[in-house]
């Protein structure tokens, strides 16, 4: 049931990222949902590097956003066509 969720919350999050995030990104459903939860992940690994959260605490859903629109502005740097 875990991965369901963990699915499901990805594709919130990134969905809510790519709207938040100016311009067009031309990603699917996969890459949608991946999106989100590297973002969640990111946010958590950087929220207790900082001291924002516990050790072993998942971010909320306004740093799992923070952390997907980072990720989607560095996936727009490397996919960046001139």
């Amino acid at each position: 049931m875990g991965i369901v969720v963990m699915i499901i919350v990805g594709f919130i999050v990134g969905l809510i990222a790519r709207a938040i995030m100016p311009g067009e990104q031309k990603l699917g459903f996969i890459l949608t949902v991946i999106l989100g939860i590297v973002g969640s992940l990111l946010a958590g690994y950087l929220g207790s590097a900082v001291g924002l959260y516990a050790p072993g605490q998942g971010a909320g859903w306004i740093g799992s956003i923070v952390g997907a629109i980072i990720v989607l502005f560095v996936w727009g740097l490397i996919t960046h066509k001139k």
